[in-house]
């Protein structure tokens, strides 16, 4: 607990040293248009509310002027409120992030993305590159993380935790297991797709076997191992990481058959009526600030100026597995129907 706090501490000092920069002198005209403007609206369907509303806080306050409004949801839910926009011909928002990259393919397919390269993706840590986790001028990360097995650390110990995916299917796990779901949570979607990938259809005939708790959001799956109603979980790492530093009785473990590696991109709508505070939001989300915000809250470093974490493992000592985006975009659909019919909803 003592490693924890002091961790917290340099972090949070780091933080408050980046708050208190001036904005880049570059981003002078950028800063005055988005002034101009004076807000914009950002569809938030990947990052929790309490550090959607930090990130919200941060922004403000280092861009005086501009206000951010966020409307936040489960992916799934975000992107068919955003259609339900566009259909309409309504033009709300300005940035959408979601963690289904499945979206982010279909909206540059429709052209419905603005193309923009901030200057802040010439930071990006060259060892994400090359992982098809966003596309050069169309969209970006706003948080990369993984999807890890998380187990609550005062009734289950270390030694018995499981190790890879299929131990969630042991018989001493039945009524104890939470999850998120793919018809709602991307993480829980991109999750159900690459079990269906390495152990085939019937992963989840032998799931169900376990009774297990679904909820909407993969981040549910945390909240229940906090209460201990459940006491293991597939989680997303940055939401379960973040809530063990809180003092919470949860741990992680990297699955040794890969740890899902997960992308939340984030991308400017091509009829977005705030441009220019748009743009300047993508550049601070790709920035050195928030992208030790999202390393404090259990996040893979994006920005190569950020501060890193030293209490988990480099991202290069982790297997990780991903599908493809054409895996994905093809895929969820009809993994989240093999779901419904072997564990209902």
């Amino acid at each position: 607990m003592k490693e924890n706090a002091m961790h917290r501490r340099t972090l949070l000092a780091g933080l408050a040293g980046m708050a208190a920069a001036p904005a880049l002198a570059q981003d002078a005209g950028l800063v005055d248009a988005a002034r101009k403007e004076g807000s914009l609206t950002w569809i938030n369907g990947y990052m929790g509310d309490t550090v959607a509303q930090d990130m919200v806080a941060r922004f403000e306050r280092a861009y005086p002027g501009v206000k951010l409004n966020t409307i936040r949801s489960t992916s799934q839910v975000a992107f068919q409120r955003l259609r339900q926009d566009q259909q309409a011909g309504l033009h709300n928002c300005d940035v959408y992030s979601s963690s289904d990259i499945a979206h982010f393919a279909q909206l540059s397919g429709e052209k419905r993305l603005l193309s923009y390269t901030p200057a802040n993706a010439a930071k990006l840590d060259p060892a994400l590159r090359g992982k098809s986790l966003w596309v050069d001028g169309q969209y970006y990360p706003a948080l990369i993380s993984m999807m890890v097995l998380a187990y609550n650390t005062k009734e289950v110990k270390a030694a018995d935790a499981p190790k890879k995916w299929p131990d969630l299917l042991d018989s001493k796990w039945k009524g104890k297991l939470t999850l998120g779901h793919p018809g709602f949570s991307g993480y829980s979607g991109t999750w159900a797709l690459l079990m269906q990938q390495l152990y085939g259809d019937d992963f989840f005939d032998k799931l169900a076997a376990n009774d297990p708790l679904v909820g909407r959001s993969a981040n549910d799956a945390v909240t229940q191992l906090n209460s201990g109603e459940r006491v293991v979980a597939a989680a997303p790492a940055y939401v379960a990481i973040e809530s063990g530093r809180r003092g919470n009785p949860v741990a992680v473990i990297y699955p040794t058959d890969g740890a899902l590696l997960m992308v939340s991109p984030a991308a400017i709508m091509a009829d977005a009526p705030h441009p220019a505070a748009a743009k300047l939001f993508m550049e601070w989300l790709l920035g050195p600030e928030n992208s030790t915000l999202l390393v404090q809250q259990g996040g893979v470093r994006l920005n190569t100026e950020a501060t890193n974490a030293t209490d988990q493992p480099a991202l290069a000592d982790i297997v990780t597995k991903r599908p493809t985006v054409e895996q994905i975009v093809k895929g969820i659909p009809d993994v989240t129907e093999k779901w419904r019919d072997a564990l209902g909803g």
